[in-house]
């Protein structure tokens, strides 16, 4: 007998059955997994993920930091304050338009992105994945983001 679309499986109560769960568990095992990484560099994890950006894109405006990075102003707004109190990043008006703040790196938020190079590496081992599979799990968890966020 074939199940029509939208009831649920048999079995739909049962936690390890729940899609959700295997990504917050995942999640949550993954960050974890971070945590002492970036306490040697004094970050935490979010923080690690602007500065990601940063040294992918020395001098960017906060909006699309925070397009970027999925969040809100109201959640990248203290991230950027905590990172400009240890002297990694600074923020600026832009000249073209005095209204809009440019976040840039430090000469020590440059610096620090020699040491967190092993972080990726570590994580990468961590997780046991192939290069393939790796690929994969990337392309699945965008698609999931695509079509909650859309839909």
């Amino acid at each position: 007998m074939s199940q029509a679309a939208g009831e649920p499986s048999e079995g739909w109560q049962l936690l390890d059955d729940q899609l959700c769960f295997a990504l917050y568990a995942a999640s949550r095992a993954v960050t974890a997994r971070y945590r002492p990484l970036l306490d040697e560099l004094g970050l935490t994890y979010p923080q690690y993920l602007v500065m990601l950006v940063l040294w992918e894109q020395d001098s960017i405006s906060v909006r699309d930091l925070g397009t970027s990075l999925q969040l809100e102003s109201s959640t990248l707004s203290p991230l950027l304050k905590r990172l400009e109190a240890g002297g990694l990043v600074r923020r600026e008006r832009r000249a073209e338009d005095e209204r809009s703040v440019a976040i840039r790196l430090t000469e020590a938020g440059a610096s620090l992105r020699e040491r967190a190079a092993r972080v990726p590496l570590a994580i990468g081992d961590a997780m046991g994945l192939t290069s393939e599979q790796d690929a994969m799990a990337k392309q699945l968890l965008r698609l999931i983001t695509a079509n909650v966020t859309n839909g």
